[in-house]
């Protein structure tokens, strides 16, 4: 087993690190919703790697190709793109609602300011 055969599940397992990071690590919002692209990616890459397969083609059947690429993960995939861009927009305008209520998008800040208000009730 080498790194170089298996370089795309090691950059699938950087990302998905780094995009955990971030939004484990970071009280930014913005930072957050980067994060979550970021691992949402390397699920995005996990999943279609292993669907290439050398030397096969799409699956239109002609003579002299008897190897065929499976079409089903990237459809999936392309779903999953959709559905992740507009969880992505949702998530932003609920930054610029957050943003226009509170004056900020850092998530201490914002606690903080949910307590006061809290113990002036």
């Amino acid at each position: 087993m080498s790194f170089a055969g298996h370089y795309t599940y090691w950059v699938t397992i950087f990302l998905m690190v780094a995009g955990l990071y971030i939004v484990i690590a970071r009280g930014n919002l913005m930072k957050k919703l980067i994060g979550l692209g970021i691992f949402q990616t390397s699920v995005y890459l996990l999943y279609i790697a292993p669907g290439k397969l050398i030397g096969g083609t799409a699956p239109i059947l002609a003579d002299g190709f008897k190897i065929y690429s499976n079409p089903l993960p990237h459809v999936l995939i392309l779903t999953a793109i959709v559905v992740g861009v507009a969880t992505l927009a949702l998530g932003l305008a609920l930054v610029v609602r957050i943003r226009e209520a509170y004056q900020t998008i850092e998530e201490d800040e914002i606690l903080e300011k949910d307590r006061a208000e809290e113990q002036r009730r």
